[in-house]
């Protein structure tokens, strides 16, 4: 299209008078000024390809460096990589110094993934704003982000980045393409050269610590505990040492380094509140609410878990009155469903049924995980209250909206099961297997129902075994294997995974089976001293009180 064209066609398109495409042609500067209005215009209109034709012959017939400015960044809006680079082009030859067409040329080409082509003018870019090139390191890998091919990235920058090797962003961008592009090795190479040209770099030294965590978690931990040893006053470093070592269960020492955090800066937020968490964990609650507190006065945003924190501190404290005010102030987030549920159990003990009850149907659960969540608190409302059948309606209604989710079938199943209601019990432990097949828990529901009724003992087995395979060291799981053993008559076997079982955790039922096995061998004195222990924590242990009833009537 011929600028004559091209002027007609932007005047008929914006519904100009016919005769605005014959006046740019009387002199040049009314030529240009129209033709900028026209590209504008256009633009604004909506019709950028016109746009584009506008700006891009302005810019070629006059040369000018802000026509040019203006027609690649229309022509790089608009998505024309290739126009918008063949005007770069011509910008960086009217004027080759131009910080802004440098940025704009390599802008286009990262956009266009053009990497062949990148090298050169990235490093060019680099070369000519040495003031801020610690900073432009440290951005490149971000620049190249979209860059599909790592392994390409990473060699255009050991090119490129060869005579900056004395300056650690240098190291530490490499790092972060190698392993981008899948080479731990190098990555741990590159971040130990440039913590060596700076050895205080917190940066450097969080990224060689995780580096090494991916090896041997030990090993991250320990070499960045080295390097905060060494710079005390490292406050990322020690973050992100306590994050690992919470990440690796180390909670007390995790907690010393949050203790000293606290010291340093009582008023941040993100130290104060896994240091109150730790806190708690530790069984520390005075600790825990202090901070939490103080918590409340920082600008932290997740004021709800606060609150939901303080409030089950108050609960266990006995403080109802605490305890409520804190659970209602909390709002949203993850754990609003579970600060409903608690005030309704609060509202229950108070012997308020009906608020608690309605209370929980009031809440709207925002996502079908809400949902359930509510679902199964109001079925254990219910149960608290001894109406075992409200609980199975209360789930049943859920399941009636989402009868595929795991933990409603599972707890209707459960509650089924209490009810005497095998059939049911049998069906939603089926239709939860059938969806998924490795869950260790409906494996054990579904093989202990039957080897308690003393039914389907193979199938029970072969429920089991698949239940003990995926959660060896589950005390409860053993119980029902060892029940099973039981039933076949396999006393010695039975005996010797009861006492595992109860090994493990001293619950009052396995302390039942394990008795009735004991007495069943003839080692009654032993059963007597059992049952007797557990019924002592345990005074009104359903399964317990019927065991010592049945051979001590």
């Amino acid at each position: 299209m011929s600028p004559k064209q091209l002027v007609v066609a932007l005047t008929l398109a914006l519904g100009l008078p016919a005769w605005a495409a014959e006046k740019p042609a009387e002199d040049l500067l009314g030529r240009t000024v129209f033709q900028v209005l026209l590209g504008e215009l256009a633009l604004r209109q909506g019709a950028v390809d016109l746009s584009i034709e506008a700006w891009a012959d302005l810019a070629e017939r006059t040369r000018d460096p802000k026509v040019l400015a203006r027609a690649v960044e229309i022509a790089g809006f608009a998505g024309d990589n290739e126009r918008a680079l063949r005007l770069v082009r011509l910008w960086l030859s009217v004027e080759p110094d131009s910080a802004v067409a440098r940025q704009s040329q390599v802008a286009l080409l990262v956009q266009s993934r053009q990497l062949d082509q990148l090298g050169p003018h990235l490093g060019a870019l680099l070369a000519t704003d040495k003031e801020n090139l610690p900073n432009n390191l440290l951005q490149l890998n971000r620049m190249l982000a979209r860059m599909t091919d790592k392994v390409a990235v990473l060699q255009m920058l050991d090119e490129m980045l060869k005579p900056y090797h004395d300056i650690p962003e240098a190291h530490f961008a490499l790092a972060q393409a190698a392993l981008a592009a899948g080479d731990e090795a190098r990555a741990l190479s590159e971040a130990n050269a440039a913590l060596k040209l700076r050895p205080t770099w917190e940066t450097a030294a969080i990224a060689q610590a995780k580096l090494l965590g991916r090896q041997d978690a030990t090993r991250g931990i320990d070499s960045l505990a080295k390097f905060v040893d060494r710079n005390p006053d490292a406050r990322d470093a020690r973050l992100a040492l306590g994050q690992m070592l919470v990440a690796e269960k180390r909670l007390v020492e995790a907690r010393k380094q949050y203790e000293r955090l606290v010291k340093d800066y009582p008023d941040e937020p993100s130290v104060l509140y896994p240091a109150a968490i730790l806190a708690l964990q530790a069984g520390d609650q005075e600790t825990g609410r202090r901070q939490l507190e103080h918590l409340l006065e920082t600008p932290f945003p997740d004021k709800s878990s606060i609150h939901y924190f303080l409030g089950q501190i108050a609960q266990e404290a006995g403080q109802t009155d605490q305890a409520l005010s804190h659970f209602r102030q909390v709002t949203a987030g993850e754990r609003y469903i579970a600060a409903r549920a608690r005030v309704a159990v609060i509202l229950l003990s108070q012997n308020k049924a009906a608020e608690a009850l309605a209370l929980l149907r009031d809440t709207r659960g925002a996502t079908p995980a809400e949902r359930t969540q509510l679902a199964l608190a109001e079925a254990q409302l219910q149960r608290e209250a001894g109406n075992e059948a409200g609980a199975y309606a209360a789930i049943e209604k859920a399941l009636a909206g989402s009868p595929d989710d795991p933990e409603l079938l599972y707890d209707a199943a459960l509650t089924a099961e209490r009810l005497g209601r095998h059939e049911p019990m049998e069906a939603h432990l089926q239709r939860l297997l059938k969806r998924h097949p490795d869950h260790a828990h409906a494996l054990n529901a579904l093989g202990y129902s039957f080897a308690d009724r003393n039914i389907r003992l193979d199938e029970a087995a072969t429920l089991l075994t698949r239940a003990v395979a995926l959660a060896p060291d589950d005390a409860f799981i053993m119980d029902s294997l060892g029940w099973l053993q039981y039933r076949q008559g396999k006393l010695a076997e039975a005996l010797q995974t009861l006492e595992n079982a109860y090994r493990i955790k001293a619950d009052p039922e396995i302390a039942a089976h394990l008795g009735e096995v004991l007495w069943q061998l003839d080692r009654r004195d032993e059963a007597r001293r059992i049952w007797q222990e557990a019924s002592q924590r345990n005074p009104e242990n359903k399964a317990l009180t019927t065991a010592i009833k049945k051979f001590l009537p």
